[in-house]
C-alpha cells in the first residue's frame, strides 16, 4: 500500500514562535529557510516531509480546513504533555480510536492551527 501523504504545510504568523513551539513539543530542530518572502521551517524527516510556512497567503485556523495528524509514537502523551508549556492549547486529550488504530489527540499550536497527534499506544 502506498502512502498518500507526500508533503504538508502548517501556516505560521510568526515562524520563529512556531519553530520554538514545535522544537519544544517534539524535542527536535526545525530548520528555517527564506525563499524571498516565503519563510519555511522544515521538519526533520525521512519519507513524508513537511514545513511551517509564513507568508501572507497562509492563514492559521483552529476550526477550518484539513486536520494534519503528526506521529507521536510510542505514546502521544509524551508530546501532548509539552503542548501547553510551549504555548499551545489541548482541545481533545488522548483518546482511543480503536484497538487496531491506536490513539489520537487534538491541540491548537502557537499560531492558532488545529493539529492532531497519533500514536499506537
Amino acid at each position: 500500500m502506498k502512502s498518500w501523504t507526500t508533503w504538508f504545510e502548517i501556516p505560521a504568523v510568526d515562524i520563529e514562535r512556531a519553530k520554538k513551539f514545535y522544537d519544544a513539543i517534539f524535542q527536535m530542530e526545525v530548520q528555517l529557510m527564506d525563499f524571498g518572502g516565503l519563510k519555511m521551517g522544515m521538519f526533520p524527516h525521512t519519507g513524508v516531509a513537511g514545513a511551517l510556512c509564513q507568508h501572507e497567503s497562509y492563514q492559521p485556523s483552529d476550526t477550518k480546513g484539513v486536520l494534519v495528524y503528526l506521529e507521536a509514537n510510542p505514546d502521544l502523551n509524551e508530546v501532548l504533555d509539552r503542548v501547553e508549556a510551549a504555548g499551545g492549547r489541548i482541545i481533545r486529550p488522548k483518546t482511543q480510536i480503536s484497538p487496531e488504530y491506536g490513539y489520537m489527540a487534538i491541540f491548537v499550536d502557537s499560531e492558532g492551527n488545529r493539529m492532531a497527534l497519533h500514536s499506537n499506544s
